[in-house]
Formats: structure tokens, C-alpha cells, sequence
């Protein structure tokens, strides 16, 4: 049984907190300072925090670990090694060599590819048909430590970064409790391949936005990675319209697919049909059956009933 230090601050690390709960002795949590949130922009916790309290584990919330009196409790725990899983906080090389057997991050892609904050969602967004969790020692670069193990998981066609995120959070929960079991019995960390680095930037509103000209499949990715933040977005006829859930059809797939032949007068964005549970919309290449929408300030809504309140056919996306 190893002492552990934990930071990390989303849901996404509540699988390992409750691991290393289970199997070590976690004797402190570090996460984020508790933010504004929801309409009333009033101060929450962050999951982790409500996690820790639960557990009545010692908990601080620094808001940098560049000072000394940042770090004091951090020292005052006297951690074996620190885990780091989505902290949102850079640590310093003071933290970095503070535990003995260092601190040790789950990162949420087989790096090297995907360094960065968003790896899940630009996963999702290249058409990675895998990704999985690594778990490394952590250095001064982003994302660049030596590996200590990879778990890898097969994105399926059905994957949005919601489900995708809770996947590969228990996968990582996992892997983690098998590499400090490993610690103590040799498991060596390997240096990343210098071949395959990619990098995962943080992912902004503005990108949810569709552009209709693109190839069904590519908009078809991108209501899954945008699924659930920040929703990917169109409007009908003006009024904003966010896309939840939608396929590319089976033949957006193919290069020899002709846009022409699924109907030449129609423009991207057009929408061509709505059937009992879909709207059929024209791309620049192929067409995009569209399941699942939301207006605004409306609950989320199957095609299906949106279509008996709205009529659809042969209106405008865009």
C-alpha cells in the first residue's frame, strides 16, 4: 500500500480517485478552487472535491503551486507519489521531485499522439478508429513523459466524447492501480517515440459551428466529438439549432460517391426528406440523417416529434 497524493478537478478523475481509495492510502487531494457556475454564476465545487469531503480525505485548493505556501500541504502529507489526472494547474519542478516515486499522470490517448487538453474530442474529430489511456511519469513538457503503460480502446461509430470520455476514464482508473502494482516490481517507464507526436488544443465554441459543404461524415464527427460540449450548431432559417446525434449514410463513405446523384438541385444544408426517424440534410459530399435536436431554450428532441411541430422539408440549414 502506497501513500498517495492525488490531484485532479472534472468527473473524468473520479474513477481513479475512488481506486486508489479502494486499494491505497490517499492522504490528500489537491484541486481546483471552486468556480462560478450554472445561471446564477454561483461559486460550486469541483467533482473531486465533493469526492474527497465525502471521503474525508485532507483536500486543498491552491490556486498555483509556484510558491512555497502553495505547496505546504502538499509537503506537510509526505506522499509516496502524486497522481495527477486532469488537474487543469501546471506543476512545477519543485512538485515534480517533491514525491519519491515521482508524480504519475493518466492521459486520455496513446500518446504520442494527442498531447494536449482535448484528445478525446480530436480523437473523435480525425477519425482515430482507436485511442486508450497512458499512463506516464510526468516531466517539465507537455505531455511528455516516459511511458509506464497504454491500454488501448476501438472508437466505434456510435462513440460521442460524452461516452468516450466515461470509457476511457474507467479504462485509466484501471491501468493505473496494474502500474503502481508494477512500480514496486520493476515496471520501467519508456521514452515517447519521437515519430506520431500530435497535439490535442483546447476546444473553442466557434468550432461547433457546421459548415454544410463539408463531407457528411467529417459533420458527422463533429455532432459526435461536440456531444455534449459545446453542441454542434446550425441554424433553420435563423433561428440557432443544435445537432445532438446524426449518421452520415452508408455511401458518404465511398470516394466514388457524387453528391450530384442525391439530388442536383439542392444546396448543402438543404433538407431533402424527413423520414419517421430522421431528417435527410445534403452536404457538399453525401447527406447526414439527423436524429436529435435542440432549440433554444427547448429540451433536446427526437427528429421525430420535432418534425410534427416544424415543417422540414425543403428548408434551409445553414
Amino acid at each position: 500500500m502506497l501513500r498517495v497524493a492525488f490531484a485532479g478537478t472534472p468527473e473524468f478523475a473520479l474513477p481513479a480517485l475512488a481506486a486508489l481509495l479502494a486499494r491505497h492510502s490517499v492522504v490528500g487531494v489537491l484541486t481546483q478552487p471552486d468556480r462560478p457556475r450554472g445561471r446564477g454564476r454561483k461559486l460550486a465545487a469541483s467533482p473531486v472535491k465533493s469526492a474527497a469531503l465525502a471521503s474525508r480525505v485532507p483536500l486543498a485548493q491552491p490556486q498555483t503551486l509556484n510558491s512555497p505556501e502553495a505547496r505546504a500541504a502538499l509537503l506537510d502529507w509526505h506522499p509516496q507519489v502524486l497522481i495527477v489526472v486532469a488537474y487543469g494547474l501546471i506543476l512545477p519542478r519543485e512538485v515534480l521531485a517533491l514525491p519519491p516515486l515521482g508524480c504519475i499522470n493518466i492521459h486520455a490517448s496513446l500518446l504520442p499522439r494527442w498531447r494536449g487538453a482535448a484528445p478525446i474530442q480530436r480523437a473523435i474529430l480525425a477519425g482515430d478508429s482507436e485511442t486508450g489511456v497512458t499512463i506516464m511519469q510526468m516531466d517539465e513538457g507537455l505531455d511528455t513523459g516516459p511511458v509506464l503503460l497504454q491500454r488501448r480502446l476501438a472508437i466505434s461509430a456510435s462513440h460521442t466524447s460524452g461516452s468516450l470520455h466515461e470509457a476511457l476514464s474507467s479504462l485509466g482508473a484501471a491501468a493505473l492501480l496494474t502500474a503502481l502494482d508494477g512500480l514496486s516490481g520493476g515496471l520501467a517507464p519508456l521514452p515517447q517515440p519521437s515519430e506520431g507526436v500530435t497535439y490535442a488544443p483546447r476546444i473553442q465554441k466557434a468550432e461547433a459551428r457546421i459548415d454544410w459543404s463539408r463531407d457528411a461524415l467529417e459533420i458527422e464527427r463533429q455532432v459526435r466529438a461536440f456531444n455534449p460540449w459545446p453542441v454542434a450548431e446550425t441554424a433553420l432559417e435563423g433561428e440557432p439549432l443544435r445537432i445532438l446525434a446524426a449518421q452520415a449514410e452508408p455511401d458518404a463513405t465511398t470516394r466514388n460517391n457524387d453528391p450530384g446523384k442525391v439530388d442536383k438541385s439542392a444546396d448543402p444544408g438543404a433538407i431533402i426528406a424527413v423520414n419517421d426517424d430522421f431528417m435527410r440534410v445534403r452536404c457538399g459530399r453525401g447527406c447526414l440523417r439527423v436524429t436529435e435536436v435542440q432549440r433554444p431554450g427547448r429540451r433536446r428532441l427526437a427528429v421525430r416529434d420535432y418534425s410534427h411541430s416544424v415543417a422540414l422539408t425543403g428548408r434551409q440549414l445553414g
